[in-house]
């Protein structure tokens, strides 16, 4: 399977917002397992609050979802930051603002504003 860009959120801290990245996950033959950046994640099957990943090694809870179109990926307001080998292929193919790939951060309100 062809890694994809996806929204990772890590929410063990403080279960609603925690830092945020856009990046390149791929997955098991099975699709059972999501690997990104060295950690490999499993579904927790609608056992979560607030998230539906966990990372196998450290058990740490995260919200791991395909990127939405408009942005506003964040249920609360932060900031997300966009890895590199994934941002202009993020700003091209997702945003369709290519004008802004160089672009490696961004500020989202949020689902839920504070």
């Amino acid at each position: 399977m062809q890694p994809c860009i996806m929204y990772i959120e890590n929410k063990s801290d403080s279960g609603l917002g925690g830092p945020a990245r856009i990046g390149l996950v791929s997955y098991s033959k099975t699709g059972a397992t999501l690997y990104y950046a060295g950690k490999s994640f499993r579904s927790l099957k609608g056992d979560g609050f607030k998230a539906n990943y966990y990372d196998v090694e450290s058990d740490e809870a995260y919200w791991i979802s395909g990127c939405k179109k408009r942005g506003g990926d964040r249920l609360y307001p932060g900031m997300i930051e966009i890895d590199d080998d994934a941002r202009e292929a993020y700003w091209r193919d997702i945003r369709k603002q290519p004008d802004r790939s160089n672009e490696s951060t961004i500020r989202c309100n949020g689902k839920y504003q504070k």
